[in-house]
């Protein structure tokens, strides 16, 4: 068996999963090295992110938790309204991380970001910005790999982290590819209502759902779930006039979160992708975690908390003391499976009831189902 201390690992990507697999390896003296694709390390890119308890445990066991919890806003309902905002439903998040922890946690995405970039590097990883992987070549024992910036190294394994358009994953020969779901997201950062202390959800109206969640004091972000349009007919500098069109049509608090709907570089839209790599997620030895391996809609918010519980199950794998081998990458892939597909069926199913008009389709009861089964650990 190889001596753990001395082993190497080259991360691919700098999101969520990839740093968080960082900070625990080299919590246990594995030597890490991260390269990160965009230069600013996506310190500033996005506007929200709603982290449920599963997701909390885990930035828990990073030594994170205070640090986020100081930053986002916590809360443990959801409500959902009438398009004028009347409250219809008051509903009790399940605390998917313990009774120790919020249900839910809401945060500006960049500030996470930054909290996970701060861990990666005090943690004593080597970080290059600005770099991807050119080439991987494998043998039974590693990997040679060459980047971008010219450099080449070797490797006792390479963590594909680098997101759900992964290059890696195509470059190790597994062919699937996210596809849309049919919706789109109008996304934005705003000053939050004194009113607003929870996520508030408005079904029908213009839009699919509108929406949005507190992520501190002072800030929420704001989203506009609607059919999905061709991107390239979206010209960048309507984005703002197209959300704030949507927006406000809604009542409650929407009034007051609209008339910040201004500046179309703060408005962000993107479609709700699906995938799920439903064979191994490895070959030899180059593993994927995160998006690279799967991705859903984010009607559950539960992207990110699949991404950090991938981190979180490798890790505790490969510093298991096990050899690195094609059954231990094989037994994080079973563990990992049935959890995530159980998430991205039931987000992608939740999406395609409303695109069917379903009525009395029992959304509650999914959810429920599948939060339960994300209160057992990962």
């Amino acid at each position: 068996m190889a001596d753990r201390p001395t082993s190497s690992v080259l991360v691919i990507g700098g999101g969520a999963a990839g740093n968080a697999v960082t900070v625990l390896l080299r919590r246990a003296g594995i030597t890490v090295d991260l390269i990160e694709a965009r230069p600013d390390w996506n310190a500033t890119t996005g506007s929200g992110i709603t982290l449920q308890g599963n997701a909390l445990r885990v930035l828990r066991e990073l030594g994170l938790w205070e640090q986020a919890e100081a930053s986002g806003f916590s809360f443990g309902t959801l409500g959902i309204t009438a398009p004028d905002g009347t409250v219809l439903h008051i509903a009790e998040d399940i605390r998917t991380g313990g009774d120790d922890l919020p249900a839910t946690l809401g945060m500006q995405r960049p500030r996470l970001q930054q909290i996970l970039i701060d861990a990666v590097r005090a943690c004593g990883a080597t970080v290059r910005l600005g770099t991807t992987a050119e080439s991987l070549e494998q043998d039974a024992d590693g990997v040679f790999v060459r980047l971008s910036d010219g450099s080449e190294s070797r490797y006792d394994l390479v963590v594909a982290a680098d997101g759900l358009n992964s290059a890696t994953r195509a470059a190790i020969g597994i062919t699937d590819k996210p596809e849309p779901t049919g919706m789109g997201i109008w996304r934005i950062a705003a000053p939050r209502p004194e009113c607003v202390t929870r996520t508030d959800l408005a079904y029908g109206g213009p839009a699919y759902i509108a929406g949005y969640t507190p992520t501190g004091e002072d800030s929420l972000y704001a989203y506009v779930v609607e059919g999905c349009r061709d991107r390239a007919a979206v010209d960048a500098a309507d984005h703002a006039h197209e959300m704030r069109r949507l927006a406000q049509q809604y009542g409650g608090a929407w009034p007051e979160i609209t008339q910040h709907i201004t500046d179309p570089k703060q408005v962000n839209y993107t479609w709700f992708t699906r995938m799920l790599v439903e064979d191994s997620w490895h070959r030899g030895r180059v593993v994927l975690v995160g998006d690279a391996a799967h991705c859903c809609p984010p009607t559950m918010a539960q992207g990110a908390a699949m991404s950090l519980e991938d981190a979180l199950v490798l890790a505790e794998l490969l510093t298991s003391g096990r050899d690195w081998d094609d059954e231990l990458f094989q037994a994080y892939y079973e563990r990992r499976i049935p959890r995530v597909r159980t998430v991205v069926e039931a987000s992608v199913q939740i999406g395609q009831w409303q695109l069917d008009c379903v009525h009395d389709a029992d959304v509650p009861g999914l959810i429920g189902r599948t939060m339960d089964l994300l209160k057992e650990h990962p």
